[in-house]
């Protein structure tokens, strides 16, 4: 059946719409952008900054994520959504001693930061005491509400920190990120921020992080 002018334009638009809503339904299934709304990963990310979130990137050593904190930090009573730098991996055991931090009984390199938040920053309070050294067996039985008695990273699960760690609130106060939490990989946009900035945030997960 031969189709009138009418039907082929039709047909035009029909195919053109069913497009769209395909991309659409791609995108989002593999990608979304976010705002960062804290300055908890200054000075690599800025408040305000927006991100694209990879779904389906592989979260490594490094890897800046984007994770569902409700039911991770008990503090928060609804969906409420963090931006934070996995620093363990599960099996790694993390221990911050002397200002410097090791997994596996390895320095673990991290020029994406200041030499203060290095060492200084990445201490922790409890209750009123400033805590200089630290594990992961030590926050467990002191820190967290749940994960009690860990020792090292279990599987399933990630020691995320973030940036700015002078006033990050992370798995230092309240234990592992799930693998279900997680949204998704950041990638910084090519036009936000420095080259340095964009390199510890799209980058760094591809390089050897332990000395």
């Amino acid at each position: 059946m031969k189709l009138t002018e009418k039907q082929k334009c039709l047909l035009s638009w029909f195919i053109y719409l069913l497009f769209l809503l395909l991309a659409w339904f791609l995108i989002k299934s593999f990608a979304t952008v976010v705002k960062v709304d804290c300055h908890s990963m200054d000075p690599n990310l800025h408040t305000g900054q927006r991100v694209l979130v990879l779904k389906k990137s592989a979260v490594k050593r490094n890897s800046v994520i984007v994770f569902d904190a409700f039911g991770e930090d008990p503090t928060k009573l609804s969906t409420t959504y963090y931006v934070k730098r996995v620093v363990g991996i599960p099996g790694d055991k993390i221990v911050y001693k002397d200002g410097k931090l090791y997994i596996n009984n390895k320095l673990y390199k991290q020029n994406y930061i200041s030499k203060k938040q290095v060492s200084v920053g990445t201490r922790y309070r409890y209750q009123s005491d400033v805590i200089k050294n630290w594990d992961i067996a030590k926050l467990s039985k002191e820190k967290w509400v749940d994960d009690q008695d860990e020792k090292i990273v279990p599987k399933g699960m990630y020691f995320v920190l973030g940036d700015n760690r002078s006033i990050s609130n992370d798995s230092r106060y309240w234990g592992f990120v799930e693998q279900r939490k997680i949204l998704g990989v950041v990638y910084a946009f090519p036009w936000s921020g420095t080259a340095t900035q964009r390199y510890n945030i799209n980058d760094l997960k591809n390089k050897k992080a332990l000395n």
